[in-house]
């Protein structure tokens, strides 16, 4: 069985949707409709979070589930 990598908060969303594409509906959910902005490939999901005032550490451990 692969070990699953944790997702964390300095990872661009390219990363996180890389190793985990059900990412996707857990980033809708909380209201981040830029996944597939071309900015969203290099931006690291902290940021993302900040830039939609969403708190990074609630998304990382949703994202880790």
């Amino acid at each position: 069985m692969e070990e699953k990598q944790e997702i964390n908060k300095k990872m661009s969303f390219a990363e996180i949707m890389g190793k985990n594409p059900d990412a996707e509906k857990v980033l809708l959910e909380k209201g981040m409709h830029c996944v597939g902005c071309p900015m969203a490939q290099m931006e690291s999901l902290e940021d993302g979070c900040i830039s939609h005032g969403i708190g990074p550490e609630d998304v990382v451990k949703e994202l880790n589930k």
